[in-house]
């Protein structure tokens, strides 16, 4: 997961920044005979004597501050500045422990001749504070009780409402109270209403809006307007860890009220008659076993995932299967060169909506109902294996991994050149027969996101694949981390049909391959 501290200023000290001749007269205010707010290079630098005498522990440390009356508060962590009845307040987030950010403000009484002045420096301060991201977001909330083993609403109304209420977001909070409700929320939602759908959570319930907005007969155009976001408040929280860079709720909370609109690509899969969207990953074998077959130990919390995996790989278990695949990219130096590429081809926020980001070639940028979901190019599970695939037996299969994001857990960079938008899914296979040995080094690799450059690890960008198991009548398939039936399914990828909020506005929040 991204390491950096969103509490440190990376300019020069507040003293040099103060000296410094490159800032305008009015980007020092004067407020009262003991403080000043200065607008610097990255932070709002706060001089007040009164911090010396209230605040001697400096926030535990955690501020960087040159002296005892100084503070310097990153914009990034500034969530709203107003003034009102003559008194100046600023609200910002503050870091009360390593991982965790309360909301807090500060107020300061203003002359009447300043008045004028004091609001220009507001609109300056706040366009440092948000940037490209949009101010005051329009929430609708969806709070799972019974996530986080039952902890969620807690962490709400604590971690998350405090931040939005200050950053002037406004709320309209849902608790979800079975499995698919919030399909139905989404499917009805009033989408010129809201602007983001934030789930308090696991990946379950972001799952669930996708599919809900996927059903609607404005698919495309509830997709695109609509932010699916993820507050981490469950057992799995791969989606916030990729977009917020974190599994702390009120990390999470911060990075979405500075989010920018980034186009994800999402992937239709068809088994039987349903057609499902995923937005994270889909897995058969090891992987699917590993996190579906101990649900009945999620008191292990994260080790339960370990405990699987270890089971079945010292029984080498193998998944025959048949499986066909449209590769696009098929080699491991290709790929690494196309993820810089990528990282590099950087379009800002403004430019990017709409159906520009449907690939050139897709027949759902020119055919189709403009409506609904993009036709489907590959037809689906049921049709005729479409021209240029060709069925293979894979009879020591290992592992089957499908995904569309980075991190699958906090801990798990699993699909390192994974990209948000880049029309691709990143596909794994490991054959089950490896030596233990190998298969250990390949799950120590997780943590340090080298699994990629592991030998025996079948690495390619695909656009589509078939995968029929075969020699088991019952199994487990994970579909971004649910359970669906053991049997064939067919998947292809929508280049930029959802949407999501990033904190780079183009990048996932995992380290790339080398």
């Amino acid at each position: 997961m991204a390491t950096d501290n969103p509490f440190v200023d990376p300019a020069t000290s507040f003293e040099e920044a103060g000296r410094g001749s490159s800032f305008a007269i009015d980007a020092t205010l004067a407020v009262g005979r003991n403080a000043s707010l200065t607008l610097g290079t990255d932070s709002l630098i706060v001089l007040d004597e009164a911090f010396e005498k209230r605040d001697r522990s400096n926030c535990c440390g955690l501020w960087p501050s040159g002296t005892a009356n100084t503070r310097a508060i990153p914009f990034y962590n500034v969530l709203w500045a107003e003034l009102k009845d003559s008194e100046l307040t600023l609200s910002y987030a503050s870091p009360s422990a390593k991982s965790v950010v309360k909301a807090a403000t500060l107020k300061y009484p203003i002359e009447y001749q300043m008045v004028e002045l004091v609001n220009k420096w507001i609109l300056r301060l706040l366009d440092r504070a948000y940037g490209q991201s949009q101010r005051k977001k329009r929430a609708k909330v969806l709070v799972n009780p019974h996530s986080g083993k039952g902890s969620a609403e807690k962490w709400y109304y604590r971690d998350v409402e405090p931040l939005l209420k200050a950053a002037q977001c406004s709320i309209d909070m849902t608790k979800t109270r079975h499995s698919g409700e919030a399909v139905e929320i989404a499917e009805r939602l009033d989408i010129e209403a809201y602007d983001i759908v934030a789930s308090c959570s696991g990946d379950g319930l972001p799952h669930e809006v996708f599919n809900g907005l996927g059903k609607r007969p404005d698919a495309k155009k509830a997709l695109s307007k609509i932010a699916v976001v993820h507050i981490p408040c469950g057992s799995g929280n791969a989606m916030s860890c990729n977009l917020n860079g974190t599994d702390s709720a009120s990390l999470a909370t911060l990075a979405i009220i500075k989010g920018l609109p980034t186009p994800l690509d999402l992937i239709s899969i068809t088994q039987g008659e349903t057609r499902t969207l995923s937005f994270l990953s889909q897995a058969v074998g090891i992987v699917a076993e590993s996190d579906l077959a101990t649900e009945h130990l999620r008191w292990m919390g994260a080790q339960r995932f370990t405990y699987g995996f270890l089971v079945r790989l010292l029984g080498k278990t193998v998944y025959p299967c048949d499986i066909a695949v449209k590769v696009a990219i098929d080699d491991k130096n290709s790929i690494v060169e196309h993820y810089k590429r990528e990282k590099t081809n950087f379009e800002p926020a403004s430019e990017r909506r709409g159906y520009k980001y449907l690939l050139d070639d897709d027949a759902s940028a020119t055919s189709g109902n403009e409506d609904g979901l993009p036709p489907l190019r590959y037809g689906t599970v049921n049709d005729k294996l479409p021209e240029g695939w060709e069925l293979v037996p894979y009879d020591k299969l290992g592992n089957f991994y499908c995904g569309n994001m980075a991190y699958m857990a906090s801990d798990a960079n699993f699909f390192s050149p994974a990209l948000p938008n880049d029309g691709y899914m990143d596909l794994v296979c490991v054959n089950g027969d490896i030596s233990r040995l190998t298969a250990m080094n390949m799950m120590f690799s997780l943590e340090s996101g080298k699994l990629y450059e592991m030998p025996g690890v079948w690495y390619r960008k695909v656009l589509g694949y078939r995968i029929i198991p075969k020699d088991q009548e019952d199994g487990y398939i994970s579909i971004d981390g649910e359970r669906v039936p053991f049997a064939p399914f067919q998947a292809e990828v929508h280049r930029g049909l959802g949407t999501v909020l990033t904190k780079s506005g183009h990048m996932y929040e995992a380290p790339g391959p080398v």
